[in-house]
């Protein structure tokens, strides 16, 4: 799949609009794997983090620009790989965003897909969501209900990328 609709060979010229095809698609299925999962209400800003982390994973992934919808259930594994626990997700997305940068500057053609996972990338590390501190009570939980223990403010993409993990697990 081309990164933007275009209506013809050379791009988008005169006010053609090019439409983001390969971020709203990246966006679609991490909305179906959140979804699917059923972890969070579609409307909280958790679940919005849980998607933004995932659609920048599956749109970063794309390296071929081939995102398509029967590679999907084919890279699932890659997608849990990106997004495990100890592995440099934040270092992996600024190092493909700065990459994906030069080419479209190098290119210079317009990047529709590039600025909307560029809005996602920022809200995701300039918003903090209060979440639990799994950290303040030994073996990682909170005594008694979610609410009742502490909470701390977190990077966004700190409380969605597990999120994410975890809907691709149930997915």
């Amino acid at each position: 799949m081309l990164h933007e609709s275009r209506g013809n060979t050379e791009g988008p010229s005169g006010g053609e609009l090019a439409v983001p095809m390969a971020w709203l698609y990246a966006e679609y299925i991490a909305d179906e794997l959140l979804r699917t999962g059923d972890l969070m209400p579609p409307t909280s800003f958790e679940y919005r983090a849980g998607r933004d982390a995932l659609a920048l994973t599956i749109f970063l992934s794309d390296t071929n620009g081939e995102l398509s919808g029967i590679r999907v259930v084919s890279q699932l594994e890659t997608w849990l790989a990106l997004t495990a626990h100890d592995q440099p997700w934040q270092d992996w997305v600024g190092e493909r965003m700065a990459v994906l940068s030069a080419d479209a500057v190098a290119s210079g053609e317009p990047a529709p897909d590039l600025e909307l996972a560029d809005l996602a990338w920022r809200w995701l590390e300039e918003t903090e969501l209060l979440a639990p501190d799994l950290d303040a009570v030994p073996g990682g939980g909170s005594p008694g209900g979610e609410d009742d223990g502490p909470k701390v403010w977190t990077a966004a993409w700190r409380l969605g990328l597990p999120l994410g993990h975890l809907a691709i697990h149930l997915f």
